[in-house]
């Protein structure tokens, strides 16, 4: 009996979660530590009571979006690894808008919000260029972005956007531009249900749309997208704006949308890393809006459930970071292997 087309990447995703939990048995067993014992902290930190769930999709937003970046492009034939740089922008555009303009409630908030969106589409537009006016490699672009956007975002946050007395953050976002926090017991806000809109509404163009269709017709098989009229570098700008929309968000959702602090710290410690793990979590979404959720969920459940699996078991935070990569990369195989196989078939 075969198995139905539309659940084979389901069915793929389950079998490679249970071959990455027992490499990451492995090495715990290896480092004298029992994995059932570990893993049973894991789920118990990540799932174990409401606090702990809402948390876990604390840390699960942002992948959300991040990840987001990273499918689109890959949708449209692209590699954008720009989502941290283009974050980055959108956490310093957020903090600007939030914490130095003040506006009336409501209209703060969605300001703050857009005005972090817009910081991000506006950074991804310099690779886009490049990319479809000048044929640069968008890896090189968006990697050489990165390192520009995290001085470019560390100057300005520490020499305009400084607390007064307070080095180490930005100026706190005005009560009136923050997301409603859904729980004392969490740093879980209303955020969460924009990052999934907004996931949603990306599903909704890509498969929806005339435009959409021609996106993924372009990554999919760019000489027919060719014969049919479409553009290339429409293509490429779209990817990149959407992209950087998304990364955007993300930033701002660590600022606007995250306590206690409510800002950016100013060695952008709550932002670093969130851009380059959602490439994780796309690939383990199979780079799909819906998938991208999932995955995020999961990859939330490990920085959440690893605290507790530190603490309890003792496995030692390097060691929970390599189980996350080991499960991670276990995960992505079957979807990397796809994209390297599009890559020679061209």
């Amino acid at each position: 009996m075969r198995t139905p087309r539309a659940l084979r990447p389901l069915i793929e995703s389950l079998a490679t979660v249970a071959l990455g939990l027992v490499a990451g048995g492995l090495l715990i067993w290896a480092f004298g530590h029992s994995p059932v014992a570990a893993y049973r902290a894991l789920a118990v930190g990540a799932f174990g009571t409401r606090e702990d769930l809402l948390e876990t999709l604390a840390f699960a937003t942002p992948l959300m979006l991040t990840a987001l970046t990273f499918a689109v492009g890959v949708r449209g034939g692209l590699f954008n690894i720009g989502a941290e740089g283009q974050m980055y922008l959108g956490a310093v555009g957020a903090t600007f808008v939030a914490g130095m303009v003040p506006m009336p409630a409501g209209v703060h908030l969605a300001a703050a919000t857009l005005a972090g969106m817009l910081a991000g589409a506006l950074w991804a537009l310099i690779p886009a260029v490049l990319k479809a006016w000048r044929g640069a490699h968008e890896v090189i672009s968006t990697i050489m972005c990165n390192w520009i956007a995290l001085h470019l975002s560390m100057y300005l946050a520490i020499n305009f956007l400084a607390e007064p007395g307070r080095a180490e953050r930005t100026v706190p976002a005005l009560p009136t531009a923050r997301y409603p926090v859904l729980s004392e017991e969490s740093t879980l806000t209303a955020v969460v249900f924009v990052a999934v809109a907004f996931a949603l509404l990306v599903y909704a163009y890509l498969w929806g749309t005339r435009a959409g269709y021609e996106l993924r017709l372009a990554g999919e098989n760019p000489d027919a997208a060719r014969y049919a009229g479409v553009r290339p570098e429409r293509v490429v700008v779209l990817s990149f704006v959407i992209g950087g929309l998304a990364a955007g968000l993300a930033g701002a959702s660590q600022v606007i949308g995250r306590p206690p602090a409510w800002s950016l710290y100013a060695t952008l410690g709550n932002v670093t890393t969130l851009g380059f793990d959602g490439i994780g979590v796309a690939l383990v979404g199979r780079n799909h809006p819906v998938g991208g959720i999932l995955a995020a969920v999961l990859f939330g459940a490990l920085a959440k459930g690893g605290r507790l699996m530190e603490y309890e078991v003792g496995v030692l935070s390097e060691l929970v970071r390599a189980l996350n990569g080991i499960i991670v990369l276990a995960m992505a195989v079957p979807e990397l292997w796809n994209l390297v196989g599009r890559r020679l078939g061209r």
